[in-house]
């Protein structure tokens, strides 16, 4: 039996000696925790102890609770998808996304009309409630399993402007490029990316474990004039995917 000496209450006594066999290698990542029983013998407490302690592990993100089979300490290795966020082109002058082969829509896509938010208002320099289409996609990767959300927003005054957008909001992103270049437009692209714990309907949707933030990334399309055309979002889990970009210097004017 491990005698628990910490200051502070005893779940957090616990959870502490637990979370010290953790990052010491005791229990590796990916393995089985020992039993609610085999943790009471171990450090001379109640049950109601060990799973105050497995609750607020579980918090922490150290481990994944699995309904059945047990508590399972959380991998830290490498994620197990690399998605590449850059842009090509052919040589006819179609774009291509490097990923583009990779994701396979798990359902049927969802068209609908929608307003601006605050957010996203802000980012398409729109007002609120200014009128939008939007496409909603659930992508999986066949190899590995992880999920993605996937969102484009296409204002109206886009849509008027190139009015296929309007009938068709639903292409692919690079369909959709394609479409703005034909009308005139010279493309260029600006991203952000922010981690952020999910909404409950993203956790469940992207299948996550308890304590996993996602990535939330933000790509707009600007056109001539640099004006802000249409709003991608792509949301996926930050304990399944990394990001990659290529980075090339920009002209300086002279």
């Amino acid at each position: 039996m491990s005698e628990i000496q910490r200051p502070g209450a005893l779940y957090q006594q616990v959870a502490a000696a637990i979370r010290e066999a953790i990052l010491t290698g005791e229990f590796a990542p990916g393995s089985l925790l020992p039993s609610e029983a085999q943790l009471m013998a171990r450090y001379g407490v109640s049950r109601p102890t060990v799973r105050n302690a497995i609750a607020a592990l579980r918090a922490e993100g150290l481990i994944d609770v699995r309904h059945g089979k047990g508590s399972f300490v959380r991998s830290s290795g490498q994620p197990v998808l690399t998605v590449e966020r850059r842009i090509g082109r052919t040589v006819e002058g179609k774009f291509v996304m490097p990923n583009g082969n990779v994701w396979q829509e798990a359902e049927e896509p969802s068209t609908y009309r929608t307003h601006t938010t605050k957010d996203t208002g802000r980012l398409l320099q729109l007002d609120e409630e200014e009128a939008l289409f939007g496409c909603d996609r659930l992508l999986v990767d066949p190899d590995t399993g992880t999920r993605a959300m996937h969102r484009i927003l296409i204002p109206f005054e886009t849509a008027e402007a190139v009015p296929l957008l309007g009938k068709e909001p639903c292409k692919p992103p690079a369909a959709i490029y394609w479409v703005l270049t034909q009308a005139g437009h010279k493309l260029s692209w600006t991203e952000t990316v922010r981690a952020r714990m999910p909404l409950p309907d993203e956790r469940i949707v992207l299948q996550l474990p308890d304590a996993t933030p996602i990535l939330h990334l933000a790509r707009l399309t600007h056109g001539t004039g640099d004006r802000p055309l249409i709003l991608e979002e792509l949301r996926i889990g930050a304990d399944r995917a990394e990001l990659a970009y290529r980075i090339t210097a920009d002209k300086q004017p002279v």
